[in-house]
């Protein structure tokens, strides 16, 4: 379990990496799909081309930040010295692709914004698979331990990188790299920059919240709850993939059709993507929660660690269905273009709510670590609940004034 709590401890880096990848992708993918429905062509490149420059740039000074202050980042996000070395291991080898991460994930939202979403789940599937190959081959046939996953993980980042490039370059491309459209340019940046906020800060207190579980879990419960919340924070990312999924590959339908005046395909779209989701987190609650074993399992059989993971899990993961109206509300802000709210329900779940909840329920009535977990489900209901019924407040009268109008 010292590993997997290792791994665990570096993923509050991984996901800021992940977050200026949302930063300049997420942010720029939804002006360039309403670029697009406007007929603006060149001006949909420019704003790829400068989301390319930014995403080099930023992966470039994340690794150097990342290898200087790499020692003190972890002892405070909960690291023991039983745990350090394999999460100093892992984690200097994982900067080294850093602009692999911001390239591939950043650049892959510039190919689902032009309509081609089989490439873009090649993109994925690229990373994922060789990631699979690679890992036991690293890791046991070469004896590399937790090394030899960041050296996995390295190289599937860059083959998904390439790939994405490659394809971003070529005639098949509606919208291509262009090196006369890389040259920064302050506006087109500012633009990016603010869309992207939401997704960013999202990403960013995902992080703060994460080092926060950590530390606290590190008190009350020991490097052995830090692993459990390592294992229900991996498990999260396989179940939350589909929403994210839907919920990415609506914001260019509505972006697209925002900007060419379609609001009922807006509509149709909302509402597609809130019910597909909420089916979905609701089958996948119940499935977590009769069969926890068989997921914790995927990452670890210590038997102290599945023991302690199993309550952990049903508590962090009941009522999961709220998350997706989280998920759906802030798609629809984005993919509109409005900032201010996408922003606003980001920071107001994680930081407004989880936060406070992490710090207190483990004082309350002897929760201990079971308060951390519980923290979760409480936001969901909350933030989700938030989100999505502003978002049906502001958004569906807005669409009907301008259909009227139209």
């Amino acid at each position: 379990s010292l590993p997997l709590t290792g791994v665990g401890l570096c993923m509050p880096v991984i996901t800021v990496i992940s977050a200026f990848s949302g930063l300049f992708g997420m942010g720029g993918a939804p002006l360039c799909s309403i670029a697009r429905g406007k007929g603006d062509t060149k001006g949909a490149e420019k704003i790829v081309g400068n989301a390319f420059t930014m995403l080099l740039c930023t992966g470039l000074l994340l690794t150097i930040i990342g290898l200087l202050f790499k020692k003190p980042l972890l002892y405070a996000f909960g690291a023991s010295d039983a745990t350090f070395p394999f999460a100093d291991s892992y984690l200097s080898i994982y900067l080294l692709g850093s602009v692999f991460v911001t390239v591939s994930l950043g650049m892959n939202s510039y190919i689902n914004a032009q309509g081609f979403a089989r490439v873009g789940m090649v993109t994925t599937l690229i990373g994922a698979v060789l990631n699979i190959i690679l890992d036991p081959f690293f890791i046991f046939t070469l004896g590399m331990g937790i090394q030899g996953a960041a050296i996995a993980t390295v190289i599937s980042q860059f083959a998904s990188a390439a790939w994405t490039v490659r394809f971003l370059t070529s005639p098949k491309a509606i919208l291509r790299i262009r090196v006369s459209c890389m040259r920064p340019c302050g506006k087109t940046i500012r633009d990016i920059t603010t869309l992207g906020l939401s997704n960013f800060m999202m990403a960013i207190t995902n992080s703060i919240v994460q080092v926060v579980c950590n530390a606290t879990l590190s008190i009350y419960g020991g490097d052995l709850y830090v692993g459990v919340m390592t294992v229900i924070n991996s498990i999260r990312e396989i179940v939350s993939m589909p929403v994210s999924g839907v919920t990415n590959g609506s914001q260019p339908v509505i972006s697209f059709n925002y900007g060419a005046d379609k609001y009922d395909r807006i509509k149709t779209a909302i509402r597609f993507m809130a019910v597909s989701c909420i089916v979905y987190t609701t089958a996948i609650w119940g499935i977590l929660h009769l069969f926890p074993v068989f997921f914790i399992h995927i990452f670890n059989t210590q038997a102290d660690l599945v023991e302690a993971a199993v309550p952990s899990m049903q508590i962090y993961y009941f009522g999961f269905f709220m998350m997706s109206l989280q998920y759906s509300g802030q798609a629809c802000f984005i993919g509109l273009g409005k900032a201010k709210q996408a922003t606003f329900f980001s920071i107001f779940r994680k930081v407004i709510i989880v936060l406070p909840l992490t710090l207190l329920f483990p004082r309350l009535g002897g929760l201990g670590a079971m308060g951390v977990f519980l923290a979760e489900p409480v936001s969901n209901f909350i933030g989700g609940a938030a989100c999505y019924g502003t978002m049906l407040r502001t958004v569906w009268p807005e669409l009907n004034k301008k259909k009227e109008s139209a």
